[in-house]
Formats: C-alpha cells, sequence, structure tokens
C-alpha cells in the first residue's frame, strides 16, 4: 500500500496513528491502548482516541474496533482484505 495513498487520504496525526499501528501489526499485536500510541507519538489520550474513532470509520486499509476501557481505552485492529 503506497503510503502516497494514506498521506493524501488522512490528517497528518491521523497518518501517524495507521503507521504506527501498521508496524505494530506487522510485530503481530492486534490491541492497542490509546494512552501508549500517545506516548509513543507525542500526542495526547484525547486525541489519539478521537482519531482512532475517525479512523474507525474512514480507515480502509484496517479494521479499528473499540475493544474496552481498563485505565485507557483498548483498541483491536486488524488488516482488511485487499
Amino acid at each position: 500500500m503506497p503510503s502516497g495513498k494514506i498521506r493524501d487520504r488522512y490528517n497528518e496525526t491521523q497518518h501517524r496513528i495507521v503507521h504506527y499501528l501498521l508496524g505494530g501489526l506487522s510485530k503481530g499485536k492486534h490491541y492497542f491502548k490509546s494512552k501508549y500510541i500517545a506516548k509513543e507519538l507525542g500526542l495526547s489520550a484525547k486525541e489519539v482516541g478521537t482519531n482512532m474513532a475517525i479512523l474507525s470509520e474512514i480507515c480502509q486499509e484496517l479494521a479499528i474496533i473499540k475493544w474496552s476501557y481498563s485505565n485507557s481505552t483498548t483498541w483491536m485492529v486488524t488488516s482488511r482484505p485487499a
């Protein structure tokens, strides 16, 4: 998937989050906490949560599902079939 397409479709924060999630998926991760994404990317947990909710609606590369809340929102992320 060319990063140019991702960059055209999402704002800079969303692009960074999608890139982070794709990297995690390539390492076998499927669950991500907003607070850890925020720490890694230098964002607030609220900023991550807002953008993850948007991405869950518009992201064509990833299926993003709000999974649970325990000290931070956890998101389940999987690749969408091409």
